[in-house]
């Protein structure tokens, strides 16, 4: 995509790569005293198990601004990918990069998305920008800008699904008592939860098992209106059961799209040890 850069946070769950245009800008993730630089150095075993031994709240933040500016620097037309406003500052820091950088680049478009979400749902909308890049690249008659609006017209049928099998992080930061937290794990219980309109991550239902809790995932993706289009599945550290979702929903669906693919840093943070999120469009 010539002249057009695709820039993403690393809660996309993705790396840097030259041949879609799209550089990743990471978070950092701090474990008691240690900080990690969610990027492709990142040794997910070792920061899993760091992180599963502390017993302090581990935090998150977003890129600096100026982690931003140097992912723009040099380009004339650039699409930011965030993620959610709900969750972390990411979002304001790469608008506040924006500004900045068209004070001396006043020619260059730059178009910045708060995705209201994370992980594999990004992906699913980094594709429809794909194609409307693309589209405009091929037509002379189309605007960057109109970009935008298609954008948000396409994210209004993209939705994100999680299941966790552990909730001990979320105890620790104090999003759930930690009693609640012993017992869903000593009873195998798995929370099933959605990102909101607002961009919250909120639970919908419980189920004992995994084998419940997938099927869980399938009707409430039927819920959401789902028909068989692109789904996107990310794990941590627990492929066998993204490909058991993945096989539940072939069997409905054996025309759908579907790719699996490893979590990074921020996402695993919040989805743990044997998590998955699902990103789709209807």
């Amino acid at each position: 995509m010539e002249n057009v850069r695709l820039i993403v946070d690393s809660s996309a769950n993705t790396l840097t790569d030259p041949s879609r245009g799209l550089e990743v800008v990471p978070l950092t993730l701090t474990i008691g005293q240690e900080n990690w630089l969610d990027d492709e150095q990142l040794d997910m075993g070792a920061f899993l198990n760091k992180m599963e031994a502390s017993q302090e709240a581990g935090k998150t933040a977003a890129p600096s601004i100026q982690r931003w500016l140097d992912s723009l620097e040099g380009c004339e037309k650039a699409v930011i990918v965030t993620l959610t406003s709900g969750l972390s500052g990411t979002y304001s820091s790469a608008l506040q990069a924006r500004d900045i950088y068209l004070e001396t680049h006043p020619h260059a478009q730059i178009v910045v998305v708060d995705s209201r979400s994370a992980g594999p749902e990004l992906e699913v909308i980094l594709e429809v920008i794909l194609e409307g890049i693309e589209s405009i690249l091929k037509d002379d008659k189309l605007r960057f800008a109109d970009l935008e609006a298609r954008i948000a017209e396409y994210r209004t049928k993209t939705h994100l699904l999680f299941v966790l099998q552990s909730l001990r992080n979320l105890s620790l930061n104090g999003r759930v008592l930690p009693a609640v937290a012993k017992i869903a794990g000593m009873l195998k219980i798995n929370l099933i939860g959605t990102a909101s309109v607002d961009g919250d991550l909120q639970p919908l239902t419980k189920a004992r098992g995994m084998k419940k809790a997938l099927r869980e995932l399938v009707k409430q993706m039927k819920e959401e209106k789902y028909q068989g289009g692109r789904v996107v599945i990310d794990h941590c550290e627990n492929e066998a059961d993204a490909e058991k979702l993945k096989e539940l929903l072939l069997a409905e669906y054996p025309e759908a799209e579907i790719t699996i693919r490893p979590m990074r840093g921020l996402c695993s943070f919040y989805a743990e040890r044997g998590g998955l999120m699902v990103g789709f469009h209807n």
